[in-house]
């Protein structure tokens, strides 16, 4: 090594202002903000600056409205999920909280961080007198239903101190106050099992009101509750049949005395200017129906409200949120926009998204505007075939009344391409735009190499993940679909985990994924569970999908460092590793039952997705091997030494039974297929004698095959690493950067803006896959991500929390170069390295503060680092290219 440990080149001493040592602002649990937490003692976390040597000790200060509390100095390094210091929140309790920390040889605290405000929502049951309201007239159960609105007028009659508005819907809802939107997500209450859990939302509302005369209102959607939803024309009504609103305003005046304001059947409803709104079909709206006014008090058309329908809700199910909500993160302008002969406008905005037009139009009342929406072109007109029976258009009769902007509220589409039909006159770029949404997570990594190519196979998997995180981690957005499928999450959460901080997104699914969980230990395919006859239903336990239930969590606990997380989804992983047991019986083989193996293989027919080469009971073996090792590590984290025992042993005994089954004494496979061997290594199911024979035997039908892809959803996100780990680095690189079908890179040569369903879901001659499964954003091929940023990016968490961090660039393939950064609970990790010319690999490291790093460069011992930026640099043996 040519330098062990030169540090990055720095001004002298004197002319550096000293570092801050202030940590960050404290957060709670995995909550972008502190507004309305269900949790009565929330977790802390901070991040130290950037500098900052190791906390050795900390302070906390809790002020509860002028009460102050201090823990005084406790001598702990901890700094992430810290435990609550104080006495319990009790509802709507606010509280402000601030840190400050010992670091390295101080002899003095740092200041104190920005103080960061917790306020519990409503956590007994008790709080709640809100009760579903909605449209009382007579509707049609089986066909479309248009959407209610309600409101109510109230008065404020003293001087409002601060006020809360507590929220859900049997279906979607947006709020307004006085004629002002309450909040900016979308698709409120967002999609839970809602029979156990239906989650609401506090918002903070005290700018809304005024002394006085009042209006509270809402726009009702069916959404998921009573929506036509699934498989074959969907299903309506799976959780009712009513359209109901759940609200409680609580204004608490300047005097202490409090108003509440809570649906009930002193509320009215009245139809609303949408005419028709669903998810899959999209939103019809009337602006000459339209009253602005409506949520005021000073409403210009109140004679045609009504008393409300009043039902019934059990406020033990109401739930406060665990993660952030859906929201718009961009905004996209069109291309292109192309006038066909017939008068549509055919607009491309370049990228494959989710979301919904927003339009400003002017024309005669009546003109009727048609919005249509697709992912791909077929012979220069929008592709809708792979939508399936999800109609995805939205509708618009202008009032006359000028130029009116609009976007619909409640339904999201897949789509690149839009057509215009109806427009009047002129459409011009600055007329239409599209918006993006998705569950507004915080972005934490990121990736890009010297290959353009592999950057836009990086920024594609970015785009999927972001179109498929609405609410729950769906498996497409844009056709007749759309559920929570556990495989695809399964093998995904690896790079979802590394992409975006996911942790109470997915914590909050996982819970409904327990819901849903048969008393036998059975794992739904998709959750929430929907009809899905005749395939899906009645549910059967199916490998790699049902894992999601020990392989998640641990993923999760790994990246997040949350291990209450990870005992809350032991009884579940429990559950589904016994029933494994059971289906296996003595002979440790589970090798019976309906099993999709490794679903979508290339040489599987587009009919049958399912038929893929690799043996489907040895897929479902290595899983429950693979599953009762991940269970005996959570059992140990969770300090269950029995359990870490019992499956440890189950595990050795699945791995015994495998070898025998499915492995010959050469390390062969009895599925000669790269799948198999993938398995076998990654999952560790092989003899140590025999993963060289199977590593080789692995790359040879890789290169065999033209370094071309010859796996499905199982085996892809597992081949580079097992070639990588048997020495085959130059083969994992070649199968990385093959342009030819099947491949990653494939869709990209394409012109592909999002991961792929299907290899070859559109084909080199143009046309589509004739399959019924043809999604364009599908991000479970996109798991290659994971691999691209351990090994060609370098960064490799090694303890949960990221709290220890391995950095190992592993150069091939011709790429020259690699920068990824990842933001851990910790603070920013960060590697860069660049070949020379002279094959010297110079290596930029950042080590967060709080974390331990070890550099492994290509040819030296390990060498550690602490916390900060190093430079290091190393001869590289060996030719770059694969």
């Amino acid at each position: 090594m040519r330098a062990d440990t030169a540090h990055l080149a720095r001004p002298p001493a004197e002319s550096l202002p000293a570092p801050s040592t202030q940590p960050g602002p404290v957060s709670f649990e995995h909550l972008p903000d502190g507004l309305g937490i269900g949790v009565a003692a929330p977790r802390l976390t901070w991040e130290l600056p950037a500098g900052t040597g190791p906390q050795d000790a900390y302070e906390l200060e809790l002020d509860r409205g002028g009460d102050l509390h201090r823990t005084a100095r406790i001598d702990s390094g901890e700094t992430v999920l810290v435990s609550w210091p104080g006495d319990h929140l009790a509802s709507r309790e606010r509280v402000a909280v601030r840190v400050r920390v010992w670091t390295g040889d101080a002899d003095r605290p740092s200041p104190w961080s920005e103080p960061a405000t917790v306020e519990a929502g409503l956590l007994d049951p008790a709080d709640w007198r809100a009760v579903p309201v909605g449209a009382a007239w007579p509707e049609d159960h089986d066909g479309e239903r248009r959407p209610a609105r309600v409101r109510k007028d109230f008065r404020v009659e003293r001087a409002v101190g601060r006020a809360r508005l507590y929220v859900t819907a049997h279906g979607l809802y947006e709020a307004e106050i006085n004629g002002r939107r309450v909040g900016d997500d979308a698709l409120a209450p967002g999609w839970t099992v809602y029979p156990k859990r239906l989650r609401y939302r506090t918002y903070d509302v005290t700018d809304h009101l005024a002394e006085g005369s009042n209006t509270i209102g809402a726009w009702l959607a069916d959404g998921w509750y009573r929506g036509r939803y699934g498989f074959d024309g969907g299903t309506r009504n799976i959780y009712g049949t009513d359209q109901s609103l759940i609200a409680q305003l609580e204004i608490t005046h300047d005097d202490g005395t409090t108003t509440v304001i809570a649906t009930d059947a002193s509320w009215s409803a009245a139809p609303g200017p949408i005419l028709t709104s669903g998810l899959y079909e999209g939103e019809a709206f009337d602006a000459r129906l339209d009253d602005p006014t409506w949520s005021t008090p000073s409403a210009a058309d109140t004679g045609s409200w009504e008393p409300v329908r009043v039902g019934l809700r059990d406020p033990r199910t109401l739930v406060a949120p665990e993660g952030p909500p859906v929201r718009r993160t961009q905004a996209i302008a069109p291309v292109t926009i192309t006038r066909t002969e017939e008068g549509r406008y055919l607009l491309d905005f370049g990228q494959n998204l989710v979301g919904r037009l927003r339009i400003t139009a002017d024309g005669p009342a009546g003109t009727t505007i048609t919005l249509r929406h697709a992912e791909v072109l077929q012979d220069g007109e929008p592709a809708t075939r792979p939508l399936r029976e999800a109609v995805s258009i939205d509708t618009l009769v202008l009032s006359g009344d000028g130029p009116y902007t609009w976007e619909p509220r409640f339904t999201l589409h897949g789509f690149r391409y839009a057509e215009v039909a109806g427009w009047p006159g002129q459409l011009s770029a600055e007329a239409v735009t599209a918006r993006v949404y998705h569950t507004d997570m915080r972005r934490t990594g990121w990736f890009e190499c010297s290959d353009p190519l592999v950057n836009r196979l990086h920024e594609n998997v970015v785009w999927s993940m972001r179109g498929n995180f609405v609410d729950i981690p769906t498996d497409c957005p844009q056709r007749d679909e759309r559920l929570g499928w556990t495989g695809d999450i399964q093998v995904f959460a690896p790079t979802a985990s590394f992409l975006y901080d996911c942790a109470g997104m997915l914590d909050s699914w996982l819970t409904d994924v327990r819901l849903e969980q048969l008393p036998d230990g059975t794992v739904p395919w998709y959750v929430p569970v929907i009809p899905g006859e005749p395939m899906w239903t009645p549910i059967q336990p199916g490998a790699a999908w049902g894992d999601v239930a020990t392989l998640t969590p641990w993923v999760l606990y790994q990246r997040f460092g949350d291990l209450q997380l990870l005992g809350r989804h032991y009884p579940m992983g429990k559950a589904w590793v016994d029933l494994q047991e059971r289906l296996a019986g003595p002979s440790r083989l589970w090798d019976t039952g309906f099993q999709l193996g490794d679903w979508l293989d290339p040489a599987a027919p587009p009919e049958d997705p399912a038929a893929g080469l690799t043996d489907r009971y040895l897929v479902a073996t290595a899983y429950f091997a693979h599953s009762a090792r991940h269970l005996a590590r959570a059992a140990a984290e969770l300090g269950n030494a029995t359990d870490a025992e019992r499956y440890t042993e189950l595990a050795d005994d699945v791995v015994c039974a495998f070898r025998r089954a499915y492995v010959l004494p050469s390390g062969s496979m009895t599925s000669d297929t790269p799948t198999a061997y993938a398995l076998g290594l990654v999952f560790d199911l092989l003899a140590p004698a025999q993963r060289s024979a199977a590593g080789d035997r692995l790359a040879r039908l890789v290169i065999d095959a033209g370094a071309r892809i010859a796996t499905g959803f199982v085996g892809t996100p597992l081949i580079c690493d097992a070639l990588t780990d048997t020495g085959h680095l130059d083969v994992a690189y070649r199968l990385l950067r093959q342009t030819e079908c099947p491949s990653w890179l494939y869709p990209v040569t394409q012109g592909a803006t999002t991961i792929w369903e299907r290899w070859d879901s559109l084909r080199a001659d143009g046309s589509l896959n004739p399959g019924g499964m043809t999604s364009f954003n599908h991000y479970a091929l996109g798991a290659v991500a994971d691999w691209l940023h351990r090994v060609v990016g370098g960064i490799v968490p090694v303890a949960p929390g990221s709290r220890a961090l391995v950095f190992r660039p592993r150069p091939g393939g011709d790429i020259t170069w690699a920068r990824t950064r990842h933001q851990t609970p910790y603070g920013t990790a960060a590697l860069f390295w660049e070949q020379a010319d002279d094959d010297t690999m110079t290596v930029q490291v950042t080590v967060p503060a709080g974390c331990t790093g070890t550099v492994e460069l290509p040819g030296r011992s390990p060498h550690a680092l602490g916390p900060g930026e190093h430079t290091l640099s190393t001869a590289v043996a060996g030719p770059k290219a694969a």
